[in-house]
C-alpha cells in the first residue's frame, strides 16, 4: 500500500491469494528505526512485535523480559575484512596469509558476537551449505606463522589502514580494535581509520584498499562464489582473479556427478582460503527478537534475517 525507501513500508494481503498455508496477516507494517536502543524499546513498549539486528551486547537482558524471546540461527550470513588485491601490498599473497594468520577469531566471536554465531575460516561458504569443506583446516590466530608470511615478502614488519563503521556490520569498529591489537603481535600495525556510517557503502568499501564489510551469504555455492569471487564480477570486493577457480566455477555449474561436483567446490574454498584476498573471522547469527505474540514455524530459514526476510508471509499472531 506503501513504501518510503528507508522509512516505512506498509501493506495488506490479497484477497484471492492461492496459499492457505500462508500470509497470515491481514495487514502489516514495516518502520525503520535506525538506532539499536530505539529499536528495542519499541519492541518492549509493544509499538512493534518484531525487530531484527538486536544489540548483542544486551541481548541476554532482553531476552530476560517477560514476553519477548530471542531468536538466533547461524546461517549464510559473515563478516569480512576483504583486501584489494590489485594494490600493494596486498597484491602479495604472503601478505594476505600473514594477515590471515594475526587475527583471533575466537577472541572476536566472543567479545563483538557474544558467541551468536560460528568460526570463520577465511572463505564465505558456511556450514550451512550443501558443499561446505569439513575438511579444510581450521585457520588459528598464530603470530610466529604471520611473521614467517611477512618474511616471505620480504618484510619484517607491515603497517596497513583498515578503513572501517558499523555501517559495515554491528560491532565492526570493535572487531578492527580487536584485530590491531592482535595483530601487534606479528609485527603488523593497523592504522585504524573510523569512517563515517553515511556514504560508507559507497565512498569506502571497494573504494579503499582495505575495509569491513558483511555478506548475507547466498544458498549456494555458485551464487556466491559467482557473486563476488569470479574474476571481473561488478561485487568482487577483493578484485581478485585465480584462473583455476575460475575453471571450477564454470565446470561445476554443470557437473552432474555429486561427488565430483563436490570436489569441485571444496578445492575452489581451498584456492580462497589461501590465495583469496578476504579474511572472514566468522559467521554471524541473525539474532532477531519477537514478542510472544507471535508465532512461528519451529525451524525458520538461516538464509537472511527475520525467518529468510518472510516473517510477514509465514508468521501468524497467537489467539
Amino acid at each position: 500500500k506503501q513504501f518510503e525507501p528507508g522509512v516505512l513500508a506498509t501493506g495488506e494481503k490479497f484477497a484471492n491469494f492461492y496459499d492457505d498455508s500462508k500470509g497470515h496477516f491481514n495487514s502489516f507494517e514495516i518502520i525503520s528505526i535506525v538506532d539499536p536502543t530505539a529499536r528495542q524499546n519499541a519492541l518492549v513498549t509493544g509499538e512493534v512485535d518484531a525487530i531484527d539486528r538486536i544489540d548483542l551486547k544486551t541481548a541476554g537482558l532482553l531476552g530476560r523480559r517477560e514476553g519477548i524471546n530471542i531468536n538466533a540461527i547461524t546461517g549464510t550470513q559473515h563478516y569480512t575484512f576483504p583486501m584489494r588485491t590489485d594494490t600493494a601490498p596486498f597484491d602479495n599473497v604472503d601478505v594476505r596469509l600473514a594477515l590471515k594468520y594475526a587475527v583471533d577469531r575466537e577472541a572476536l566471536l566472543k567479545t563483538v558476537l557474544k558467541n551468536y554465531g560460528a568460526l570463520g575460516n577465511d572463505t564465505p561458504i558456511a556450514p550451512a551449505n550443501r558443499y561446505f569443506n569439513k575438511d579444510l583446516p581450521q585457520r588459528a590466530y598464530d603470530p610466529e606463522r604471520a611473521k614467517h608470511h611477512l618474511k616471505q615478502a620480504g618484510m619484517d614488519s607491515l603497517t596497513v589502514p583498515l578503513h572501517a563503521a558499523d555501517a559495515a556490520f554491528g560491532g565492526a569498529l570493535d572487531a578492527a580494535t580487536l584485530y590491531k591489537e592482535h595483530a601487534a603481535k606479528a609485527g603488523i600495525t593497523i592504522d585504524l581509520v573510523r569512517e563515517p556510517n553515511d556514504g560508507y557503502w559507497s565512498n569506502v568499501w571497494m573504494n579503499k584498499p582495505w575495509c569491513a564489510c558483511y555478506w548475507g551469504g547466498r544458498p549456494t555455492e555458485d551464487w556466491m562464489f559467482s557473486t563476488a569471487y569470479e574474476s571481473g564480477k561488478p561485487w568482487n570486493d577483493t578484485f581478485w582473479s585465480n584462473a583455476r577457480f575460475d575453471e571450477l566455477l564454470v565446470a561445476a555449474r554443470s557437473e552432474l556427478d555429486d561427488d565430483k561436483r563436490r570436489a569441485m567446490y571444496y578445492e575452489m574454498q581451498e584456492i580462497v582460503n589461501t590465495d583469496g584476498g578476504v579474511v572472514v573471522p566468522f559467521f554471524a547469527s541473525y539474532v532477531f527478537a519477537l514478542t510472544d505474540k507471535v508465532a512461528h514455524e519451529e525451524k525458520m530459514a538461516s538464509n537472511w534475517d527475520m525467518d529468510g526476510e518472510r516473517g510477514i508471509e509465514r508468521w501468524w499472531f497467537n489467539t
